[in-house]
């Protein structure tokens, strides 16, 4: 085991990660940065991204109509002035990636062909086809690729923060600070400390807590649950967002999203009667923020037993449909499924959390020296329900600040070199001969969430919900004890803590608001 040293660590290699990476290197030269990731560098919720990044580009559009609009998605929930900030800042981050040589489509004028999406009054939405987040993934790799400073660790998993509490000398009632994390190198097993004046969680959202999810495997909210271990403010976790249309494909995980710009693009939602069951919904139809869309399509599904709806191109113009979907419309084609003559079965799926480690307006958290970005995040940009396409735009001005806020503070970057902090004590600890029960309680807590906390809950199923979570951890935490460490088990107890989380939040929530839908709160 090594203890490592270095001035900025980062912990994930998303756009949120990444991009915070990459200011700070080039502000700071003398500095080292290290970015750790628990797969490969490209592989995060960024890189699954189809939509595009909401932006005022258009000289019809306004910040105040993109700023009303996200309040709107929100259910009012939002911070007023941190969704000005963020809408105002927006335009600057996409000419920041495109200086970087980030691709978006441009339409035969040559100017950006803006797409549009739910929840949106115009037009706003910058993309490249229907792969934004891998562009945009790409970018950055290449641009922290031509940065020295930055060191990029692939197959290193963050177990643990290191705060106080892990300190000799550090009185446990002074204010909590980190000094970094303890991190599992996949490749040599090995649990490493890393030090570091300044911590960033980027590390994702927490779809993997559900059966069905449009979340890439690694979504197993790492970062939210290390920052609840170590006593930061979690929020809003009630607030878990579902996307309307996932590709239907039983017992696939991830789902496959069929991007909201589909029906943006006029594409209908019906059921298998052929009815356009939104039009009695809402009068935006299909276009309804996404909230709305999926408890729609669950109520349809629960009244007819259903287990799936439709999404339905045949009236499109297909040629443009396979310009601006390609990746879409040769999946649906792989499964015998032709959208210029078929309907498109879909389903919704966990998509997307609102809540999460709380931050300021400079991405700090509760904790001293510590920051988080992205879907890890509750910023106050979101409310109860994120628009469309609000994510990346929120990963990228959050990261600006973030990285500012350490540039600013760059003179405070000096360890406490007389911190004794302990090495991980792997001590008695064993390898399990069985890793099935490990992939049986994961599954058994995806289904308990699934079946009992999802788009619609009720009382008594959190209340079962939590009965059934509460052994589940005492397994998981025996298991955890004396097991060696291995990102199954380490992803196991931190869905625990997930699952925990928004279970406790929604039993405190009385009022049905956004993404929240609870059968105990109607008037």
């Amino acid at each position: 085991m090594s203890i490592i040293s270095a001035d900025i660590l980062v912990l994930g290699s998303g756009v949120a990660g990444l991009s915070i990476a990459i200011k700070t290197a080039r502000a700071l030269p003398d500095k080292t940065v290290l970015v750790a990731t628990k797969a490969d560098e490209s592989e995060s919720n960024t890189k699954y991204a189809q939509g595009g990044i909401a932006a005022v580009w258009d000289k019809l559009d306004s910040f105040e109509d993109h700023i009303r609009d996200t309040m709107v998605a929100g259910d009012y929930s939002n911070d007023p002035e941190v969704v000005k900030m963020v809408v105002e800042e927006a335009p600057g981050c996409m000419k920041q990636l495109i200086k970087w040589g980030t691709d978006f489509d441009q339409n035969l004028e040559g100017e950006m062909d803006l797409g549009k999406e739910g929840g949106h009054s115009t037009n706003r939405i910058l993309h490249y086809k229907d792969i934004t987040g891998y562009e945009i993934e790409k970018t950055l790799l290449e641009q922290v690729s031509s940065l020295a400073n930055i060191k990029l660790l692939p197959y290193h998993f963050a177990i643990d923060l290191i705060t106080n509490h892990h300190i000799t000398g550090k009185g446990k009632d002074e204010k909590i600070s980190c000094y970094g994390a303890y991190v599992l190198n996949q490749k040599t097993s090995k649990i490493d400390t890393y030090l570091a004046t300044s911590t960033i969680l980027a590390t994702g959202g927490i779809g993997q807590v559900y059966a069905a999810t449009t979340n890439p495997l690694i979504a197993t909210g790492d970062g939210i649950a290390m920052a609840y271990r170590a006593k930061a403010k979690i929020t809003d976790m009630e607030f878990v967002q579902f996307h309307p249309t996932s590709l239907y494909q039983p017992g696939e995980s991830p789902s496959f999203l069929i991007s909201e710009a589909v029906r943006g693009f006029g594409a209908y939602l019906r059921n298998k009667s052929g009815e356009r069951f939104m039009l009695k919904i809402d009068d935006r139809a299909e276009l309804a923020p996404r909230d709305i869309v999926s408890r729609a399509i669950n109520t349809e599904l629960i009244f007819s037993g259903d287990s799936h709806v439709f999404l339905d191109c045949t009236h499109l113009d297909m040629s443009e449909f396979r310009r601006h979907f390609p990746n879409i419309f040769e999946k649906c084609k792989s499964l015998g499924i032709d959208p210029e003559s078929q309907w498109i079965p879909v389903v919704p799926a966990a998509h997307y959390l609102m809540g999460g480690i709380e931050v300021d307006k400079n991405g700090q958290t509760s904790i001293g020296n510590l920051f988080a970005c992205g879907e890890c995040s509750r910023t106050g940009l979101h409310g109860a329900n994120r628009l469309a396409s609000n994510s990346l735009l929120e990963a990228l001005v959050y990261g600006n600040k973030i990285a500012h806020e350490i540039i600013r503070n760059r003179s405070k970057m000096v360890f406490d070199q007389e911190l004794s902090i302990p090495e991980w004590d792997e001590e008695g600890t064993m390898v399990p001969k069985e890793k099935v029960l490990i992939s049986h309680n994961r599954k058994t807590i995806q289904n308990i969430m699934t079946d009992l906390v999802a788009i619609v809950r009720s009382d008594e199923r959190l209340e079962k919900a939590l009965d059934h979570l509460n052994y589940l951890y005492e397994d998981t935490e025996k298991a955890y004890e004396k097991s060696k460490l291995s990102p199954q088990i380490c992803e196991l107890r931190n869905l625990n803590a997930i699952a925990y989380l928004v279970v406790q939040q929604s039993m405190l929530r009385k009022e049905n608001k956004g993404a929240f839908y609870s059968l105990d709160n109607l008037a």
